[in-house]
């Protein structure tokens, strides 16, 4: 991206953080704009040709989107969630739902299907991942952590399911996130190619004895100097800040990493914030 461009670019990101921020609000062409100080006669153009996708659209993903995660996860009334996404009623609501993802709203809150909805939401993927982020490194001490790990193995288009367990488990004994600071440990490269399946452990931070689910362990992600990166927005996919960390930093920092694996804090996280004001540090532990 050339330095003359670069503004504009921002200009454009502003728009795209505005919608996402406001997504219960009434969102109009000409207030978008506004954000971006462009003009609304030109916008919905310049809009389509940098995101690949109408503001319309992108608007009825993200409210989509939000929606099927406060159905999923939180397990909220489909009457309430339709007014959130902005339908009047929840008859609309549900035909949109199911237009898009395939699944009623009760359907999919009960029992999600996750291959078509990761598919149904790629255009909306895509847009948010034309912008270029850039990631600074700071070297930080952690102390020992004791968690309760719900480990999930296997095809990563299931996570959906064994988050939703953690969820329900974390619930059920009252670590709530705001209390209970919330790990992933990642044992292997998801997007790796290989024959053993993906292993990433879902963690809450506890020193208290409690009743363990199905599979659930007590561990200790263990204190020492770590390379962190903080990620601002959307954190699904980290395997662009991982890859700086490893590619970029790792060669020319003279460290070396140690022998745990990568792991990640969800200290503010979508949809109990807006997915852009999200906050995800990752961590390489190092020697």
């Amino acid at each position: 991206m050339t330095a003359s461009r670069t503004p504009y670019h921002d200009r454009m990101q502003r728009a795209l953080d505005h919608i996402d921020r406001h997504l219960g609000d009434e969102l109009d062409l000409a207030s978008i704009s506004a954000v971006a100080a462009f003009s609304k006669y030109h916008f919905h153009r310049q809009f389509v040709a940098t995101f690949g996708l109408t503001v319309q659209r992108y608007v009825q993903l993200a409210r989509l989107q939000r929606a099927s995660h406060r159905l999923a996860f939180h397990g909220q009334r489909v009457t309430d969630v339709a007014l959130d996404a902005g339908y009047d009623a929840p008859d609309a609501f549900a035909r949109a739902f199911r237009r898009q993802f395939g699944q009623s709203p009760s359907s999919f809150r009960s029992a999600p299907d996750w291959a078509p909805w990761r598919a149904a939401l790629l255009p909306l993927d895509h847009a948010r991942n034309r912008s270029m982020p850039t990631y600074d490194v700071t070297i930080r001490h952690v102390p020992d952590t004791r968690v309760a790990i719900l480990p999930h193995v296997g095809d990563m288009d299931s996570i959906g399911d064994t988050i939703r367990r953690f969820i329900a488990w974390r619930r059920a004994n009252r670590l709530s996130p705001t209390d209970a600071a919330t790990f992933n440990l990642f044992h292997s490269d998801p997007h790796a190619i290989a024959a053993s399946p993906a292993r990433i452990d879902l963690c809450v931070a506890t020193d208290r004895d409690v009743p363990l689910a199905d599979g659930m362990t007590i561990g200790v992600i263990p204190g020492g100097r770590c390379a962190v990166v903080r990620v601002i927005g959307r954190a699904d996919d980290l395997e662009a800040p991982a890859l700086h960390l490893y590619r970029d930093w790792l060669p020319d920092s003279g460290e070396e990493p140690r022998d745990f694996p990568l792991f990640c804090q969800r200290v503010r996280f979508f949809p109990e914030v807006a997915e852009r004001d999200a906050i995800t540090d990752l961590f390489l532990p190092l020697r």
